[in-house]
């Protein structure tokens, strides 16, 4: 039974030291800190711009589908939409989205279509050196054959 805990922990530890399991390790964590830095943008730059028309607080926005709707919170009376939570989750949403789009997808894809660009333009570089070092070949094997084909009339 020794042996089966054993592999059964080799296994678990091959599972961790996948490239996979790391990187989405790496990217929680990225992502965690990151989604602090959107909802400071959201909260600091976007409600604001949005509090200029009305209120900064966009959890404030909401509509009455059935009222009377009096207070707010705990107390509120009625059957509210908020709409405003959604319109504020949307937008961190948009944000997010964009910010990883143009900060990360956007330079990745440029980057990998390089080296692609490179990898392909090695390898053709490669295919004609080797294409030309067949032709030689194939010149040289001619040259003989030709050699060998006047060498037998002379004699």
């Amino acid at each position: 039974m020794s042996e089966k805990k054993a592999s059964v922990w080799q296994g678990f530890k091959a599972f961790l030291m996948r490239g996979n399991v790391v990187d989405l390790a790496v990217a929680v964590v990225i992502g965690a800190a990151f989604t602090n830095i959107v909802n400071s943008v959201v909260k600091g730059i976007i409600n604001p711009l949005i509090g200029a028309v009305g209120t900064k607080n966009l959890d404030g926005y909401s509509s009455c589908l059935k009222g009377p709707c009096t207070g707010t919170g705990d107390s509120a009376t009625g059957v509210r939409i908020l709409w405003g939570s959604v319109l504020g989750a949307t937008l961190t949403f948009l944000v997010t989205a964009a910010v990883v789009y143009f900060l990360m997808v956007l330079p990745m894809a440029k980057y990998l279509a390089t080296v692609e660009a490179r990898r392909k333009a090695k390898e053709g570089t490669q295919e004609v050196i080797e294409v030309t070092e067949l032709e030689v070949l194939k010149e040289i094997r001619d040259a003989l054959v030709a050699q060998r084909g006047t060498g037998h009339n002379e004699r």
